[in-house]
């Protein structure tokens, strides 16, 4: 009876939820984009270092649709976009949960600065459809959400608020833990959503080289409230570099005792014909924390896992 009583106090962050939804898919399809639903089981998802699928018979369940989707950009759909559920085995937290909503949108034609603007478009059209104003507020702070929000590169975030630059966090493998720990905070301070752009080349594992510094990556992460919602490339479109860097990745998985995954033949196959394009995975129920005002990823779904 505990947990039919949570499930009823829901009702209310559901309903935000559901609208939000609706939000999302209207935008898309004022802006022409084609929602498409690829399959969750796969022979093997695209390999990185932290992220753990979970085995379905001799395939996986898929982390995310990327792989699918970039191959659909292949075949020449120019703006395609999916809201679909995605697992990864091992993720649970305030913030985390095993089986979780992702919306992911790409577009041929563009790099991660325009990927930047329509985010700002979209979470906007989403704001004023559930009745928001230039501001909303999350956890007692105030975020003003009319664009243009600000653009912080990870360069820039270390020096303003770490002692030590990237390449010393990745050399002592502190990387993540400076974001959790001295970074992300001071991005919850912000009067505005943040995209922190532009890591190292070693995080990001399909997206492109920025041209005017190879040591770099054109990737960005969203953050809203010190809330991480989103992450996006320049996509990667070279299919022998795109290799290489699987190859890396599987040897990392490898060391740190993990199971390997099959290489993704027929997506490194059609990637050549992929055009110049961006892509971005944001996180749904994140975004429902965000417009319900939610401490926790437990109150803005229908059932936990422990629930199960």
């Amino acid at each position: 009876m505990e947990d039919s009583w949570k499930r009823a106090r829901k009702e209310n962050a559901l309903r935000v939820r559901a609208g939000m939804i609706r939000a999302i898919r209207r935008f898309f399809a004022k802006n022409d984009y084609l929602e498409v639903e690829t399959p969750f089981r796969i022979p093997g998802p695209a390999p990185e270092s932290h992220i753990d699928a979970i085995p379905s018979d001799d395939w996986f369940l898929h982390t995310s649709p990327e792989l699918c989707m970039k191959r659909l950009l292949a075949a020449g759909y120019p703006q395609i976009f999916q809201l679909c559920k995605c697992f990864r085995r091992g993720e649970r937290g305030s913030l985390h949960i095993p089986e979780f909503t992702l919306l992911e949108w790409y577009k041929s034609g563009t790099d991660y600065r325009k990927m930047m603007e329509e985010c700002e478009e979209l979470i906007s059209h989403v704001a004023r459809s559930l009745g928001h104003g230039r501001t909303l507020y999350y956890r007692g702070r105030e975020i003003a959400i009319q664009a243009p929000w600000e653009r912080i590169s990870v360069k820039d975030a270390f020096r303003r608020y770490s002692s030590v630059s990237p390449a010393e966090a990745l050399e002592n493998n502190l990387f993540d833990e400076i974001m959790v720990r001295e970074i992300e905070p001071r991005l919850a301070e912000r009067k505005t959503p943040v995209f922190l752009y532009d890591y190292p080349v070693v995080l990001g594992a399909l997206a492109r080289t920025k041209g005017s510094n190879p040591d770099v990556a054109e990737r960005f992460e969203l953050y809203m409230g010190g809330l991480e919602l989103a992450n996006a490339f320049s996509e990667l479109t070279d299919a022998g570099e795109q290799r290489g860097r699987f190859e890396k990745e599987e040897q990392n998985r490898r060391e740190s005792g993990k199971p390997p995954y099959p290489m993704p033949e027929k997506f490194l196959s059609e990637l050549a014909t992929m055009p110049e394009s961006s892509g971005i995975a944001l996180g749904v129920d994140r975004l429902a924390m965000i417009f319900t005002d939610s401490a926790t990823i437990d109150d803005v779904v229908t059932f936990t896992p422990e629930e199960l």
